[in-house]
Formats: structure tokens, sequence, C-alpha cells
């Protein structure tokens, strides 16, 4: 009787963390380098694309390409062709398989594809269109899997700081891969971006594979403190009864007819428009426009990411504390998403409107602009495991695939806006301004008002009636 209640002390506690650095942090930083390299894969096509298509930055013997602005933007968006199809399946497979496994394996075969890019560009545009096609099929799980393991591995009064640095891995990768890549464009030439970064995901998806794991139960370096801490803190967060029954069929009735969840699709739609448009448009604004070299075109297009990927550690400190301060979740998750989305909007605007577009002041808006939108990693970006930490991989990669058909129709937008003969005009570039800070301000007014916190009555379906409709 004795050894029973002894065994259902332990079951319950400790609650409190461990007070060190543990095998939890371990993962969110490979999880980090995760994202990060992932994000070097998608992004350095923005930087390269200038050294492979104008011939004013041959500075060695590789082949520059003719291609025009429509094709430049189709090369820059088909990444998202594949990355889309591939998210609602990405993310089942994550949730029923192996996250872990399968985010090593995708990696691997991503940076595969990367590598073989200056192969197949002499063959035409459109077979780089194909080799990205594949790179977004094999990275779509990059998120779907990184949001199933932080909420295996994150305790809820650490989730803002630890899914934040996570996902900081997206700003850091852009911020180095800007300026390494065109460091290296203009000393060995463009094809070495790809060689690269493409190389650096080789390697993590192997060390992943071996050091990373789904969550504590299945890992064999954790120790049984830590383990039982994680474990009891995120039993807490939900109703214990439901948490200890076998997991249920995936509700999607109730997923898709949830109205904080559609408010979480629509904030999402909003990020990937203003993100996406700058990230793959800022080098050739400031090629175009500004008129910098390659080399300093890569720097300054990383200025704004350094300073969103410094501001996000203090964002999400600010997040937890306040949340330990008493503020409510939803409260907290508001505020932050306010400030990464409506700042940027009114930044943007404040661009648009300058009548010259003096090269400074541009540089300096942009950095304001990208910078607060550190705000949406413990906005809107943590917000599927607050709502359904049983189903958070599989409602993130439901929210990233619709919000991926915006990251592929934003450039194409921008390269019917902005045509090659109009890529010097900034009054043209100034309408994809607008557009952006329009939609950034529209996607955070839905998510303020219909958005929540709270964990949702769908996340554990406990009656018949409820797994009926999963």
């Amino acid at each position: 009787m004795k050894s029973a209640e002894v065994s259902q002390n332990e079951d319950k506690g400790p609650t409190t963390s461990p007070g060190r650095l543990g095998v939890r942090h371990l993962q969110i930083l490979l999880l980090f380098f995760g994202v990060c390299f992932g994000y070097t894969l998608r992004v350095s096509m923005s930087e390269a694309i200038v050294a492979m298509s104008s011939t004013k930055h041959q500075s060695l013997d590789v082949e520059i390409y003719n291609w025009t602005s429509p094709e430049r933007n189709l090369i820059l968006s088909s990444f998202f062709w594949g990355y889309t199809v591939m998210q609602i399946p990405s993310g089942y497979i994550a949730g029923v398989w192996s996250a872990q496994k399968l985010l090593s394996i995708g990696m691997l075969l991503c940076g595969i594809f990367n590598v073989l890019i200056p192969t197949v560009a002499s063959l035409g545009y459109f077979a780089v269109c194909i080799c990205r096609v594949g790179m977004g099929l094999c990275q779509s799980c990059l998120l779907p899997c990184t949001h199933t393991l932080l909420s295996k591995w994150a305790p809820p009064s650490e989730r803002a700081r630890l899914g934040t640095f996570a996902y900081a891995g997206a700003q850091f990768g852009t911020v180095v891969c800007f300026p390494i890549s065109g460091f290296v464009a203009s000393l060995v030439g463009w094809p070495s971006i790809f060689y690269l970064f493409g190389g650096c995901a080789l390697l993590w998806s192997i060390i992943f594979f071996f050091f990373g794991a789904d969550s504590p139960s299945q890992s064999t370096r954790i120790s049984e403190k830590e383990r039982r801490y994680i474990e009891n803190s995120l039993k807490s967060d939900t109703d214990e009864k439901s948490s200890n029954e076998p997991k249920a069929k995936t509700p999607w009735k109730a997923i898709f007819t949830s109205v904080p969840m559609w408010a979480l699709i629509i904030a999402h739609c909003g990020q990937n428009w203003g993100y996406w448009t700058l990230i793959t448009e800022l080098p050739t604004y400031m090629d175009k426009v500004l008129e910098y070299n390659l080399e300093q075109n890569g720097m300054m297009a990383a200025l704004p990411y350094l300073a969103m990927w410094i501001l996000s550690f203090p964002m999400c400190w600010a997040a937890d504390y306040a949340l330990d301060k008493g503020v409510s979740r939803g409260v907290t998750r508001k505020v932050c998403n306010s400030i990464a989305h409506w700042g940027p909007a009114v930044a943007l605007i404040c661009l648009a409107a300058m009548q010259v577009h003096d090269s400074a002041t541009a540089v300096a808006i942009l950095v304001v602009a990208v910078g607060l939108n550190a705000g949406s990693l413990c906005g809107f970006q943590i917000n599927h495991i607050d709502l359904s930490p049983n189903f958070a991989g599989t409602m993130m990669s439901i929210t990233n695939c619709i919000a991926s058909v915006v990251a592929i129709i934003a450039p194409l937008v921008c390269s019917a806006i902005v045509t090659t003969e109009k890529e010097t005009d900034p009054t043209y570039w100034n309408i994809v301004f607008y557009v952006s800070a329009a939609i950034y301000f529209l996607g955070n007014l839905i998510f303020i008002i219909f958005g929540q916190a709270e964990v949702q009555s769908w996340n554990s379906p406990t009656s018949e009636k409820e797994i009926r409709m999963a």
C-alpha cells in the first residue's frame, strides 16, 4: 500500500524546473539549427538569383542567365508549390509516426536537391523550379515536426522562450545567409552558395537523426527528474483525466469549424504575405532601387533579420514574465502579435510615403519593420500549442499549408506590379509596401477579435459523440 502511494506521488511530481540545462534544451538547440539551415536553403536563392541573372555582378568565370523578373519570381515562389502540397500529410505523419525521423530525412533530401541546383541551372529556369519544388516537398515537414516536438518537450511555463528560441533559427539563418551568400558569390561564384548551405543541411540531418528524440520518454539521455518534470508540467496544462486516455483520432471537423483556428489561419496568412514579400524581394529592391553592390546587398538585406533575431529574445522573455505575473495567455499572445504585425504595417507605410528612397533611411525603416515582426514568434506562432497541445503539429501543418499558398502568390503579385522595366522605379515598389501593410493590419485585427489561447475541448475528445465527429 505504501509503495503504491510513493509511486502515485512520483507520477504527480516534480512540477518545478530541475533548475539547470537539460536534455530538453539540447533538443531545442537542435531544432534551432534545424530551422536555421531550413531557412538558409529557402532564402539563399533570393540573394543568389541576383548574382545568377545580372551581368553587372559577374566577377568570376560563372554562367549568367538572362532571366526576366517574372521568371525570377517564379523560381522564388516555386519552393512553396511543393511545400504547400505536403504540409497536411507531413503534419499527420509527424503525429502518427516520428517527427524526429521525418524531419531528419526531409532535411537530408532537401539539402541534396539544393546541391543539385548549380548543375540543373544550365538546363533553364524551369529545371531550377523543379529542384525548388523538390526542396519544398522535402522541407514541408519542418514547421509541423518542430511544433510536434515542442509540444512534447517544452513545459507550458517555458513554452514562449523555448518555442521562440527554436523558431528564432529562421531569423538567424536569414541573418547569416544573406551576407555569406553575397560574400561567397563575389569571391568564388554563386554555385558555392548552394554547395555551402546544402552541405550544412546534410550534416545537421545526420546529427539530429542520432541525437534527437520524439519525446522525453523516448530519450535515452534524459534524467528521470527532468522527464517527470516535463511530463507532469504538460499534464497539468490539460485535463488530467483526458491526458491519461489513449489519443483519439484527429478531430478534423472540430478543427476546421473552430473560430480561433480560423483566426490563427488568417494571422498566419498575413504573416506569410508580409514576411515572404520582403524576404524574397529585398535583395532585388536593394540592387535596383538602392543600388548596393553584391557584398553590400547581402549585408544590408541581413540587417532587418538581425534586428528580428535580437528582438525575439527580450520579447519572448517579456511574454513569459507577463504570464508569470498573471496576465492571461490570450492577452499576451495578442499584444505580441499586434507588435509583430501592426508595427511593420506602420513602418512599411512610412517607407512607401517617402518621396525619395534614400538608402540609409530606407534600410533603417526596413530594420524596424522586420525587427518588430519578432513578436509573431510568441504571438500567433506559438498559439497552435495553446489551443491544442495534442494536435499542435497537425494544426501547424493546416495553417502553414494555407499560408504557403499566400507565400506563392505574394512574389507573383510583386512581379506583376514591379515588372522588369519598372524595377528601378520606387513608385511601383511603394504599391507593394502599401499592399503588405494593409494585409498585416487586417490579419492581426481578425486575430485580436476572434483569437483565443485556451485549450479547446476537441484537444481531447472523450465522449463517443466527439470521437465519431472526429
